[in-house]
This record gives structure tokens, sequence and C-alpha cells, in this order.
């Protein structure tokens, strides 16, 4: 009888692991539970999910809960595909390599840790795989019905703490430029570097002029666009910006870099998002996502082919 290439890999990763790590055995691991969409799910499969959600959550999972987990895992993995979403080795080794910085461990410390609790890597890449599919699935496919409104933000905060959250305040938009002044130099040439900073501020009346002029100007640099906003500088800053011309250099202040300025390219209102803005919108974001990615994955999972064996 011929095996199934999909099934024959299962069988030789299962044959790897046994030899690795002592899980279950060959005729165990082979034994398939469910088949979903044509994919099986195996009791090999079943164990590894059971031990690494116990090692996640420190509790003991029921079965049918690990199935329930493994077959939307394939149902989700399958939809992914559906649309083009499939990340590769490198993408989910990166994830896996940054989960193992956040737990401040080396890849290979997460992997003998796994390992001594009976869990392959592969399983838990699995899953990480799976999440990374779906979470991609559901905010492209969703993304304006996840969107959450400024003015429902406002009342959710009114609602909560009575207070207003509309607070005005200004959003600026500014490049720094630096006129470089080597380390070691001169009083007197840093006072030729000053004046020529003086000379540059009575030429640019722009954004525009201003790049056109530093970019071309030797020992001399404009960065890129930077915005900010009221809650974000100090009163001394705001004030100074508050009281430039729009397309007009700030005055030259002398850095470890050299002689200092900005360009103001615009200013406007704004509201100030401030950190119980960003939390209530959060939250909102995150109800309206497990909303819709429940109702989602039901809808598939009421159009999978799932097939019980040997229950």
């Amino acid at each position: 009888m011929t095996i199934p290439l999909p099934v024959f890999r299962l069988l030789l990763a299962v044959a790897a692991g046994l030899v690795l790590t002592g899980l279950p055995t060959p005729s165990r691991a082979q034994n398939i539970v469910v088949m979903v969409n044509g994919d099986p799910i195996t009791d090999f499969d079943i164990d590894q999910r059971s031990k690494l959600d116990q090692l996640t959550t420190q509790k003991t999972p029921a079965r049918q809960e690990v199935i329930n987990e493994l077959i939307e895992d394939k149902i989700k993995m399958k939809e992914g595909k559906k649309y083009g979403v499939d990340p590769g080795v490198a993408d989910i080794n990166q994830s896996y390599e940054g989960m193992a910085q956040r737990m401040r461990i080396t890849p290979d410390q997460l992997t003998k840790s796994l390992e001594t609790k009976g869990v392959r890597p592969e399983t838990l890449k699995a899953r990480m795989k799976s999440e990374m599919v779906w979470t991609s699935l559901v905010r492209g496919r969703y993304k304006e019905k996840l969107m959450v409104g400024e003015r429902d933000v406002a009342q959710a905060v009114q609602a909560q703490t009575g207070d207003k959250l509309q607070i005005e305040g200004t959003e600026y938009k500014m490049q720094p430029i630096v006129l470089i002044v080597p380390k070691g130099s001169s009083p007197a040439f840093l006072e030729t570097r000053h004046k020529e900073a003086e000379t540059y501020r009575s030429r640019v009346g722009s954004c525009e002029e201003a790049n056109s002029l530093f970019r071309s100007t030797p020992n001399a640099t404009i960065r890129d666009t930077v915005t900010k906003t009221t809650a974000d500088l100090p009163e001394g800053l705001r004030k100074v910006l508050d009281d430039t011309p729009i397309g007009h250099l700030t005055a030259p202040e002398v850095t470890k870099s050299g002689i200092e300025m900005v360009v103001l390219c615009s200013r406007k209102p704004t509201m100030i998002d401030t950190p119980k803005k960003r939390e209530v919108r959060e939250k909102m974001y995150q109800e309206k996502y497990e909303k819709t990615q429940k109702a989602y994955l039901e809808e598939l999972r009421k159009a999978a082919m799932i097939e019980y064996r040997n229950r």
C-alpha cells in the first residue's frame, strides 16, 4: 500500500522525534485520530500539543480541547494557503528566536528546555506559524471592520472616567539640521559655523528650500521628517516652535554634533493621544478582533470536512 506523501513526511518526523526525545512508540504515533480536510491529526500530535499546553498554562488540558485546537490550526493553515499567507522557515525561526530573547535565553536553550519536558521545538513552531497566519488573515481581510473610531474612544473614556478626551494640542512636523563641527575645533571655527547658520536662516523659507540647500552643502546634513505633538515636547521647545514661522529655521544651538537647527515644515491643531486614550483604543480593538476572528473561525469550521477515527 502506498502511503500518502503528507503522512509519509509525518512518519519521518515522528521517527526523528523518537530518536531525539524518546516520545511515543511508532505504532501509537501513527494512529490517526482525526482527518481535517484530508490532513491527519495523530495521537502523537495530540500528545505533543497536550504537553505544550500544560507547559504554557500549568494546567492539564482535556483531550478533546487539545483536539479542537489542532483541528482549528489545520483549518487556519488551509485558509492561509487559499489567500497566499504562508510564513517561511526564516519567519518562523525569527519568531522562535524572539521568544527565546524575551525569555532571556538562547534559541538552543529554549529547545533544550522544551525537550526536557518531552516537547519537540517543531510543535511550538507549528503553533506559532498557525497564530501568525491567522492574525495576518483576520487583520488583512477585516481591516475596515476592526477600525476603532476616535469618537467611540472619546465616548468610552468619558463613560469610564467622566473626563473629556478631546484635549486640544499641536502637531509639529520638522527636520533637524546639523552643521558639522569636528571634535577639537577652535572657538574661532565654531564662531564661523555659527555665523554660517545665521546666514542660512535668512535664506530658507520652506522645507523644500532647506532640503535642496543642505543636501548639497558640504559638512552639513538634514535628517528625515520628525512628527511630534504637544505631549511629546518640553514646554521650552514648544514655545520655540510656536514662535517659528512655518518653513523657517529655529535659532542655532551648539551640541556635540555641531551647530543644530530645526526647519519647521508644518504646525497644526490635533487631539493629544493620552495614555488613557491608547489603553481604551487597544481594548476596543482587541474586543473587535476577538469577536471577528471567532465568527470567521466558526464559519470555516462549519465548511470543513472533519472525520473522526477510532473514537
